[in-house]
C-alpha cells in the first residue's frame, strides 16, 4: 500500500517553484519561503499564477510526483506527470472491458450502489444529530427512497438503467441537502446543484472540494497504471477523466460533502470569504481556500476501517485503495470491483 504523502497546495500568486538537489523550493519575490523534500510529496497543486522550473518538472517526473495546474478560482487546467506506470496489459484490459457494455454496466452498478449507500449514510447521520422536525422527516423519506434504489440495483441492469437510478438518487439527495446546513443559513443555502460556474456559496465550496478529490483520484489511478480517462459509468469524452469521475462517485458523499457541510456548520468559513464576479459566478477568496485546503488535508490524516480490506487506513489512502482494487479486478484477481461503502 502506498504511503500517504502530502500534497503541496500553492495559492500565493507570483510564486515560483524551483529545484535544489532533491528539494522543492517555494519562492515569492525571489525569497525562499519554504523547502520541501521531494520524497515527502505525493503531488503539487498550483492555483493561478504559479510557475515551475524545468528542473523541478523533471525531478517531479522522476519521483512520480504529479503537478496539477488550476485557475485561481479552482478550475482544472492541466496536469504534468512522468512516464505512465504499470503494465500495458492492465491498460489494454481496462480498454477491453470499457468497450463491453455488460461489463461496464456491472462495474457502474457497483459504483452507483456505493454512491447511493454512502449518500444515505450521510443523510441518516445528519438526521440523528438534529431534533425531530419537518426537515428531519424529509431527510428520512429521502433516505428510505435511496434504500429502495439500492435494492433495485442489486439485480443486473443495462447501463442506461444504472445511470437513470444514479440521476434519480442524486436529485433526491440534493433535494434535502439544504437541510444538512444548520448554521449561517442566510448566506449558505442550497437550492440545487449548479456548476460551470457555481452560482452560490455552497456550490462554490462543493466544486472546489470536488476538484481536490479529482486530483487525488487521478494520482491514485495513474500510480497503479490505469488510464484515468477511460471509465465505465462516465463514458469517453474529450477532456473528461471518466474513470476518475467513476471512483469519485463513491467517495464524494463521505469525503467531500461531509467536509463542506462541516466547514459551514462549524463556521470555519464565513460568508465574507465568498465573492460574486461580474459574470455571476461565486468564488472563494484566497484566505477561505487556504482554510478549506487545511481542513481537507487534516481530514485525510484521520483513520477509518475499510470494510473490504478489513483493516484500518488513513482516509487519504482511500483513493489509492480503490484504485488498487480496481486494478486487481481488471487483472482478474477479483471476481468483481468492490467499491467503498461507508459504515
Amino acid at each position: 500500500m502506498k504511503r500517504l504523502l502530502n500534497t503541496l497546495f500553492v495559492t500565493t500568486q507570483g510564486t515560483y517553484l524551483a529545484r535544489q538537489r532533491e528539494t522543492v523550493l517555494v519562492r515569492v519575490d525571489k525569497e525562499t519561503k519554504l523547502r520541501v523534500p521531494i520524497h515527502t510529496l505525493g503531488g503539487i497543486v498550483c492555483f493561478g499564477r504559479v510557475a515551475c522550473s524545468p528542473a523541478l518538472m523533471g525531478l517531479c517526473g522522476e519521483q512520480d510526483v504529479t503537478i496539477s495546474f488550476l485557475s485561481e478560482r479552482g478550475k482544472f487546467l492541466a496536469r504534468l506527470h512522468g512516464p505512465v506506470s504499470g503494465n500495458v496489459l492492465l491498460r489494454r484490459e481496462q480498454y477491453r472491458k470499457a468497450d463491453d457494455d455488460t461489463v461496464s454496466a456491472d462495474i457502474a452498478r457497483a459504483i452507483v450502489i456505493a454512491k447511493i449507500a454512502n449518500a444515505r449514510t450521510v443523510l441518516l447521520r445528519a438526521r440523528r444529530e438534529r431534533p425531530v422536525d419537518p426537515e428531519a422527516d424529509a431527510i428520512r423519506k429521502v433516505a428510505d427512497h435511496l434504500a429502495d434504489l439500492v435494492e433495485r440495483l442489486k439485480e443486473p441492469a443495462p447501463l442506461d438503467t444504472v445511470r437513470g437510478c444514479e440521476g434519480e438518487a442524486a436529485r433526491a439527495y440534493f433535494s434535502v441537502f439544504d437541510h444538512l446546513i444548520t448554521a449561517q443559513k442566510e448566506s449558505f443555502f442550497f437550492h440545487g446543484r449548479n456548476r460551470r460556474p457555481p452560482l452560490d456559496n455552497v456550490n462554490a465550496l462543493l466544486s472546489f472540494v470536488y476538484t481536490l478529490l479529482t486530483h487525488d483520484v487521478c494520482s491514485a489511478l495513474e500510480a497503479v497504471g490505469l488510464d484515468p480517462a477511460v471509465g465505465f459509468l462516465h463514458r469517453d469524452r474529450p477532456g473528461r477523466l471518466g474513470l476518475a469521475l467513476d471512483l469519485m462517485e463513491e467517495l464524494r458523499p463521505f469525503l467531500a460533502d461531509r467536509l463542506a457541510v462541516s466547514l459551514i456548520n462549524r463556521q470555519q468559513i464565513k460568508p465574507s470569504g465568498f465573492e460574486r464576479t461580474e459574470s455571476g459566478a461565486v468564488a472563494m477568496d484566497d484566505a477561505t481556500r487556504k482554510i478549506v485546503l487545511v481542513a481537507y488535508q487534516n481530514r485525510k490524516q484521520e483513520e477509518l476501517h475499510h470494510p473490504f480490506l478489513d483493516e484500518r487506513l488513513l482516509i487519504g489512502l482511500l483513493p489509492h485503495a480503490q484504485a488498487l482494487l480496481a486494478a486487481r479486478f481488471l487483472r482478474g484477481d477479483l471476481d468483481g470491483y468492490p467499491p467503498f461503502v461507508w459504515k
